[in-house]
């Protein structure tokens, strides 16, 4: 299926992260473990046949730096759970994240409280995102927040405008955090719109009728942006040591 769809590009302007990823690359010159916690709902969890983005991001991540650090093994650590949101998520911050101690956190939410609406109420979903970023930045870790895929479940009747919210509210918050957002939402709205990708082409082809998770192709693209935008951040930063850009 991958063979047939159209090229996609990764803008820098879209998946540039805002803020450098400090304790991260702290982990990677020997001062932690080169720790990442992935932290989410099922499109961290992972679902059906589609391999969840942890794994493939894990996989480019050992690529990337393999030449710069060969002795280095960076683990992505999956902790996604299927139907959850921020609450529940929180409520798992010390078991799942702060045991671990992880040099960087990605934090994907806010798709269920606009695909669940009826479960979720919205604003309380906002409060606990804010509340978690303000805990997570307690601890010397980098945060990284992975705003909605965009899909068909998250446009159709008023859940578009509601997506669009969820997507500004997470932007708002990382910005009074000073922590970065990975834009999902408006990387795969570029790939629908500039690239040609079709919505049928960016959704698993079992999960129908709700058409909300992304195919093993979008996952894998999404991925190695994600691995592009981390590695961006890290080995063409101003203040690393020389030799890391050599």
């Amino acid at each position: 299926m991958s063979e047939s769809l159209p090229a996609v590009d990764f803008p820098r302007d879209i998946i540039k992260l805002k803020h450098p990823l400090r304790n991260f690359v702290g982990a990677l010159r020997g001062e932690g473990p080169v720790r990442i916690v992935a932290m989410g709902s099922s499109s961290t969890a992972g679902r059906a046949d589609v391999v969840p983005y942890p794994y493939y991001l894990e996989m480019y991540l050992r690529q990337s730096y393999a030449d710069h650090l060969p002795k280095v093994r960076i683990d992505v650590l999956n902790r996604g759970k299927g139907g959850e949101e921020a609450p529940q998520e929180f409520d798992r911050f010390g078991r799942d994240i702060f045991d671990d101690k992880p040099s960087l956190v990605l934090w994907q939410v806010g798709t269920n409280a606009v695909f669940r609406k009826e479960q979720f109420d919205f604003k309380d979903v906002v409060k606990k995102i804010a509340e978690g970023v303000r805990q997570l930045c307690e601890h010397p870790m980098d945060v990284v927040l992975i705003d909605p895929q965009y899909v068909t479940a998250m446009l159709r009747d008023d859940r578009a405008g509601l997506s669009e919210e969820m997507v500004s509210e997470i932007r708002r918050i990382a910005d009074e955090a000073n922590v970065s957002v990975f834009q999902r939402w408006a990387l795969m709205r570029h790939w629908h719109v500039q690239n040609g990708v079709s919505f049928e082409q960016m959704l698993d082809p079992t999960d129908r009728p709700d058409m909300l998770h992304q195919s093993d192709w979008s996952t894998l693209q999404v991925s190695k942006a994600l691995c592009r935008s981390v590695t961006d951040a890290t080995l063409s930063a101003s203040w690393l040591p020389a030799e890391w850009k050599s």
